[in-house]
């Protein structure tokens, strides 16, 4: 994380980047190549969501935590954090002085076809190429990135995780919607139903992907391994705050406290209520058998 102006010449790449899908991507791995050139490849992120400060609340979380911070690491780039409320008053002549100029010395800017920057988002590409050329500053504008003939975004992708067609969303990432966080203590009814499971809790404002069954797979001991996810309230034992509960496939291992990957690759089936734990063993006994034969896709 940049937290200060550096002198160094940096490639700045901008915008939302909530969701590092495949659209932003294309923002950012033009930044990334310009350190052939020795630029710094840097991204400009906010501390938190604009909409926070215009509107008193922010669209749900796409990843976050140890996720987030292994995104950015894999595509090769800093980050600049900027405080929303500190800028949202600038003109956009003056956020790029102030900020890509003088803060980040930019000596190349990379954006989306549809970005906007300034006061009100009055600021668009043809402002920001006319200021780039005024200060000789080199300006990429990535083309709009499709997805079944409409443009690829983090709103569809939120629809997409929302409405359990996991596998559209993670086409449009391309990257496996994933979460990582604490493995905590169960019911462990999995336990004696003989498929001992991992229990963990969504981070406030993240989203909940649709409830419901998933083939999944989980990175553990240094590997991936296939899984079943019940992501819900578990309507045959009736618990009250929705949580992903994952058996791993031929795993028995000790994962409590810690931090533990899931990607859901794909929707198997809502969560139904069983008239007995023996049902629901056998429909868990047939969802392994379905994950197992599951042939996972290239993205």
């Amino acid at each position: 994380m940049i937290n200060k102006a550096y002198f160094q010449k940096t490639a700045v790449a901008l915008g939302s980047f909530d969701g590092l899908h495949r659209g932003h991507m294309a923002v950012i791995e033009k930044a990334v190549k310009q350190q052939n050139k020795g630029l710094l490849p840097v991204a400009v992120v906010f501390k938190e969501h604009p909409q926070m400060y215009l509107n008193g609340s922010a669209p749900p979380l796409i990843f976050s935590g140890e996720v987030k911070e292994r995104a950015f690491k894999n595509a090769g780039i800093s980050l600049y954090e900027l405080d929303f409320g500190s800028i949202k008053n600038l003109s956009p002549e003056e956020f790029f002085e102030t900020v890509l100029i003088s803060e980040l010395n930019a000596g190349f800017i990379s954006c989306g076809y549809n970005y906007r920057f300034g006061k009100g988002g009055t600021g668009d590409t043809a402002l920001l190429k006319a200021l780039c050329e005024a200060k000789g500053v080199e300006l990429f504008i990535a083309p709009r990135i499709e997805y079944g003939g409409e443009a690829i975004s983090s709103t569809r992708i939120r629809k997409a995780i929302l409405d359990g067609d996991i596998e559209a969303a993670n086409i449009m990432l391309g990257r496996f919607f994933s979460y990582c966080e604490k493995v905590v203590d169960g019911d462990r009814i999995g336990r004696k139903l003989g498929t001992p499971t991992i229990n963990q809790y969504f981070p406030e404002n993240h989203i909940i992907p649709k409830y419901g069954v998933y083939i999944s797979k989980v990175f553990v001991d240094g590997k991936y391994k296939r899984a079943v996810t019940n992501i819900g309230l578990r309507p045959t034992l009736e618990i009250e705050v929705p949580r992903s509960e994952t058996c791993i496939i031929d795993y028995s291992g000790n994962l409590y406290g810690q931090n533990i990957e899931v990607c859901l690759l794909s929707y198997l089936r809502p969560e139904r209520k069983f008239d007995s734990l023996e049902g629901l063993k056998a429909q868990i006994r047939s969802d392994i058998e379905k994950a197992r034969a599951f042939k996972e896709p290239r993205l």
